[in-house]
């Protein structure tokens, strides 16, 4: 049966059997810190010619697709959408009162109307309102999808991640990018295909974010520690200092030699083909990937136009490994959850949107002016909301503090961008207070089916046969929300 579409053998069919797949899904880059990704040009044996095909060889989807790549700001933690880009006037008149609605169950208690310490404003052509807290993201207001009805399962950040990320909240299960990955490949094979970047080690639930979970390891996305300004550091081990490269290429030409001689007695053992790969893709990334994250190549200019820091670099990295040809990039805001303000969340949420905003904005910017926003797919948003309630102290958490918001999964905010996105659209409604969503709902499956769609994929037909069944990013769940889709 063909994984990437069951009811049609002939469309979108993948080059090798699912078999052969899985006996690459072999070794990683553990000694280069590239996580599992092996990725090579077709290996000919020196006896027969034989062809080993490339499993991330660029495809076809299974339509026209809007989108080629993706790009997803990941702010993890849970940014509160009440004040960021879902302003509720209400709860400035009901400040420090009782909702005139049932608190609804969040992970800790909460009491009365908080309301927004950052002010609104309409921006753009289409005068969707932004909070003062994204005023460069608010430049491109026009270019963007804002999606205010959310909703997600559970308020807790595991559970959440892992739904967003991959499908399900509690079984182990590929993540999107290596959904994105498996169905479409790569466009440049001397580069991972999905890479994840998150600046001082891991968020919570840490790889299994990025994982390939049942589908092939070569489909896992790696993992870049984006607070090294060095690339020698972004990337370890990636160069070999003693040897020059042409002295490196003849290494590698002998070890290929006697490795593909070794593979033909023992009929394609998949561990020692992922290691002939590994070599391969290891000497070209020598090359192609420091070029990539060596921000200080481009134009002074332009990176004054993303700004300084961590969050300006590693989006800027972003446009730059997209632009050659990555699949799928996820920038994380950083390690743990830096948006989970359960207190002090004016001082927190200025903090972390003023690290971010100015890059995201240029993000937007740069992408259009490159003619790259339309095949481009920007993501931006976190595993769920907070509460228009403020969260009530709690010992050994935010004792003696009332100026915070619990988690909020009844209702939040993402924003799409580029890659056949609908601009300066908002799309659906959480009530007068913002705490659940109640018009257009879309749940996070939905949003799955939706980028899966812009990407050229029916998401009922994008599988992989795992354990009797065939599985899907969004399991047995999802609709495309039409009205996001330019």
């Amino acid at each position: 049966m063909d994984p990437m579409n069951r009811n049609n053998r002939n469309q979108a069919a993948l080059p090798i059997s699912r078999r052969e797949l899985l006996q690459r899904s072999g070794m990683g880059f553990g000694a280069l810190g590239l996580g599992c990704l092996m990725a090579s040009q077709e290996l000919k044996a020196a006896d027969n010619s034989r062809l080993y095909t490339n499993p991330l060889s660029s495809r076809a989807p299974h339509f026209a697709p809007k989108a080629k790549r993706v790009i997803h700001l990941f702010m993890n933690g849970g940014p509160s959408h009440v004040d960021t880009f879902d302003p509720k006037p209400m709860l400035d008149k009901l400040h420090g009162k009782k909702l005139p609605i049932e608190n609804l169950r969040t992970e800790r208690k909460t009491g009365a109307a908080f309301r927004s310490p950052f002010k609104f404003r309409r921006w753009g052509q289409s005068g969707i309102e932004v909070s003062e807290l994204f005023p460069n993201v608010a430049e491109s207001i026009d270019e963007i999808a804002v999606i205010r009805s959310m909703h997600a399962d559970v308020p807790n950040h595991e559970p959440s991640l892992l739904l967003l990320n991959c499908g399900d909240a509690r079984q182990v299960r590929p993540s999107m990018g290596s959904w994105i990955t498996y169905g479409l490949g790569t466009e440049n094979q001397n580069l991972p295909g999905f890479i994840a970047m998150c600046p001082g080690g891991y968020p919570i639930q840490e790889s299994q974010n990025w994982q390939s979970g049942f589908l092939p390891g070569i489909f896992q996305g790696t993992h870049i520690d984006t607070k090294h300004t060095r690339v020698d550091k972004l990337i370890e081990h990636i160069r070999n200092s003693n040897l020059s490269l042409p002295r490196q290429r003849g290494q590698l030409d002998l070890l290929k030699k006697l490795n593909l001689k070794h593979l033909e007695e023992r009929g394609r053992e998949g561990r020692l083909e992922s290691r002939i790969q590994s070599f391969e893709l290891a000497f070209r990334m020598q090359t192609d990937a420091t070029d990539a994250f060596d921000v200080s190549r481009e134009p002074k200019s332009v990176r004054e136009l993303y700004g300084k820091g961590t969050q300006a670099r590693q989006i800027l990295i972003a446009r730059r490994l997209i632009e050659r040809g990555v699949r799928y990039v996820q920038v994380w805001h950083g390690a743990g959850q830096p948006w989970d303000n359960h207190d002090d969340i004016e001082k927190n949420h200025r903090r972390l949107a003023g690290q971010c905003d100015q890059a995201i904005g240029a993000l937007l910017k740069d992408l259009k002016s490159r003619g790259l926003l339309e095949e481009t797919l920007v993501i931006w948003g976190g595993e769920f909301g907070r509460t228009p309630t403020v969260e009530l102290p709690k010992k050994g958490s935010n004792a003696g503090k009332i100026n915070g918001r619990d988690h909020n999964h009844w209702g939040y905010t993402t924003w799409m961008a580029g890659g056949g996105i609908r601009g300066g659209y908002v799309h659906g409604a959480t009530d007068d207070f913002g705490f659940r969503a109640v018009e257009d709902r879309v749940h996070v499956h939905d949003l799955q089916a939706t980028i899966l769609h812009l990407l050229g994929f029916d998401h009922e037909k994008l599988t992989y046969r795992h354990a009797g069944r065939d599985f899907r990013l969004t399991d047995v769940h999802g609709e495309v929300i039409s009205e996001l889709i330019a």
